[in-house]
């Protein structure tokens, strides 16, 4: 996909009505701290259009990103923070939940895991979540750029145990240094929901 323009559009909080789009919707989850904002930034081709951090937690909105008029790329809150309070989890956790359930336009969810790590148990909570929700998430294995090329296979085959995938799931690895795993992205998305 060519980027023609790139729009933060909308950004709902926990009492925001949530928008009601025209357009296709791209929703990308993941707990705090593992890539979402790099990802969407790298998708784009922006180097901080979508805000990140070295501190986890720092999106607390759903933000939807307008990418030439066609489509929307909706970042969501990370889940699993430790430093933020139950109550606060809870009610990101019912944002997602709002969102997940009223948006008309959603055609896809991506589900980011950190590919240095085995799944946690809240990657699974929020993969087989998604699942109950009738969709099937796109894995998206992040910070490939973070281990040796020799680990890769071992790395992707612990995250589809950890997260016991579905049959037929795909899962992309993706670098937000070196771009690699963009392109494919791109094309599943204008291939499956355009």
């Amino acid at each position: 996909m060519v980027i023609k323009n790139v729009n933060l559009e909308t950004v709902c909080g926990i009492t925001s009505v949530l928008p009601d789009n025209q357009m296709p919707e791209i929703a990308f989850a993941g707990k705090s701290n593992v890539g979402k904002s790099s990802l969407i930034n790298g998708l784009m081709n922006r180097k901080a259009y979508a805000r990140t951090s070295a501190k986890p937690g720092k999106t607390q909105t759903i933000n939807f990103y307008n990418i030439n008029e066609e489509l929307y790329l909706v970042d969501l809150p990370g889940y699993g923070y430790a430093k933020v309070s139950v109550k606060e989890k809870e009610q990101w956790g019912k944002l997602i939940e709002r969102y997940l359930h009223g948006s008309k336009q959603l055609k896809a969810v991506f589900l980011l895991i950190d590919i240095r790590h085995d799944p946690s148990a809240n990657d699974k909570l929020m993969y087989d979540w998604i699942v109950s929700q009738g969709f099937e998430p796109i894995i998206i294995a992040t910070k490939l750029d973070k281990i040796k090329r020799s680990q890769i296979q071992k790395q992707l085959k612990a995250v589809k145990d950890g997260l016991k995938l579905l049959p037929g799931t795909t899962v992309i690895p993706f670098s937000a240094e070196t771009k690699q795993g963009r392109d494919e992205i791109w094309e599943l998305v204008e291939r499956e929901f355009l």
